[in-house]
């Protein structure tokens, strides 16, 4: 055999070794789960505010910091408020998002949040260009809160598939709540507004691995964890306008979050926050931005005896 046919053959096989521990890799990544998703919202009362969100809509609170507080909305959706003092925005910047509640009991929950004086942004009703049925209201600090039920129909088909494996979350027996206990949430989406479609469905699909779900012509559905999904919305046609600047954190809470950061930074997205564990209370994150300039905050919470609650059902969602 000639000099020249053994070198080809050796650099062939390195090659051939090296790019398959390279796919092996990249294909690991692709597995990277997400336990549980949470929005983070800002508040200039939180004492207010929780009590919205605990009493009024019932729902558990499973952590406590003092300047932030979580509650705990679906199987896998959690809802943080914030100080508005001491969190990563600023007072002034607008709310640029809206938060989805996805139930069966859709005109149930409207009967009683009138009964209880929340602020409505517009009355219960069937969407005219979409198959659900829904309403928008006000929370303390002025967030606009959907509820809303995706109705059988081929647009939902994929949603509602994942939506039939998901059980519904009440109040518990336990919880100071005037919710009445036969009003469930099934799910949350988190919607944002984009001017570049195109560019956020890219980031989403692309980095997080996010499939499309749902598509309403100026507004899609993605995958995230098993009860929460992200909400893409163009911004001429959805409820709020773009704003470079907003009042929200959009959080993936995930086990594997060194491997999320390793993936990410690889693919060369803008770092607002290094990963770390945070010096003040025991949670490891990293924040990046995706391309509306929304903070993308990945966490996971430490074992500590403060995030006892929260780890517990983040624990019983990842087995």
């Amino acid at each position: 055999m000639k000099k020249t046919t053994i070198i080809i053959l050796i650099m062939t096989v390195f090659f051939y070794f090296g790019c398959k521990e390279k796919q092996e890799v990249e294909d690991k990544t692709e597995d990277l789960g997400i336990q549980a998703n949470m929005v983070f919202f800002y508040y200039p009362d939180l004492v207010e505010a929780e009590q919205f969100y605990a009493e009024v809509l019932g729902f558990e609170k499973v952590l406590d910091y003092g300047f932030a507080r979580i509650l705990r909305i679906s199987r896998t959706s959690f809802i943080g408020l914030v100080d508005e003092t001491k969190g990563m925005h600023n007072p002034d910047e607008p709310k640029t998002v809206t938060l989805s509640f996805v139930t069966d009991e859709i005109d149930g929950w409207y009967r009683y949040l009138q009964e209880q004086g929340v602020k409505m942004r517009g009355e219960l009703g069937d969407a005219s260009r979409h198959p659900t049925r829904g309403f928008v209201a006000y929370d303390p600090a002025g967030y606009f809160l959907e509820f809303e039920r995706f109705l059988e129909h081929p647009q939902n088909e994929k949603l509602l598939e994942k939506l039939r494996a998901v059980p519904a979350v009440y109040p518990g027996k336990t919880q100071a709540t005037l919710r009445p206990k036969e009003l469930g949430i099934q799910a949350n989406v988190i919607w944002l507004y984009y001017r570049d479609i195109p560019a956020a469905q890219r980031f989403y699909s692309e980095n997080l691995g996010s499939e499309l779900l749902v598509d309403q012509g100026f507004a899609w559905v993605y995958s995230s964890s098993s009860s929460a999904f992200v909400g893409l919305v163009d911004e001429s046609q959805g409820l709020h306008r773009f704003s470079k600047t907003k009042a929200v954190n959009v959080c993936f809470i995930s086990r594997q979050i060194d491997e999320w950061y390793d993936k990410l930074k690889r693919k060369e997205l803008e770092i607002r926050d290094p990963l770390e564990d945070q010096a003040n209370f025991p949670v490891r994150t990293f924040v990046i931005y995706d391309t509306g300039g929304y903070f993308l905050e990945f966490d996971w919470f430490l074992e500590d005896e403060k995030n006892i609650d929260i780890l517990k059902y983040l624990t019983s969602t990842s087995k």
